[in-house]
């Protein structure tokens, strides 16, 4: 039977997972017009802040999902977010609620999290890393 540490990180995993690909799809929708399109009008090739966010999104978001160099991406999806938040919501109303800012306050958290935690050892870069560390974290 797993022990609780087990399925902990387990579940760090699907939400690193979900968490990513969630991210990484907003990137897609915004520069593919897909899923839904851009919430908002579609920036303009190389457009600052909107066309960059949306490439953070798409290749950070992948890297989280995969769980590789996962520290960093999550530490710049959290950044990114931190800076959509106060940047373009926070100046319209103090709390997310008022202003439209949920999603981009809990990514920002989300990433913190992920940041914090690390991606796990079901993470791409732990398959990747060396049979003896593989055997060490378990």
């Amino acid at each position: 039977m797993d022990t609780p540490f087990e399925r902990q990180g387990l579940f760090l995993a699907f939400y690193r997972f979900v968490t990513g690909l969630l991210f990484a799809c907003h990137g897609v929708a915004t520069l593919f017009g897909v899923l839904g399109g851009p919430q908002g009008p579609a920036p303009s090739f190389g457009e600052w802040p909107g066309w960059w966010a949306a490439v953070i999104q798409l290749v950070a978001g992948v890297l989280v999902v995969l769980g590789v160099a996962t520290r960093a991406a999550a530490v710049i999806c959290s950044g990114t977010m931190a800076y959509a938040y106060f940047v373009v919501h926070q100046p319209q109303a103090l709390f997310p609620i008022e202003n439209g800012g949920e999603k981009a306050a809990l990514f920002c958290w989300g990433f913190l999290l992920i940041a914090a935690f690390g991606p796990g050892r079901w993470a791409l870069s732990a398959r990747l890393a060396s049979p003896r560390a593989v055997a060490h974290e378990s």
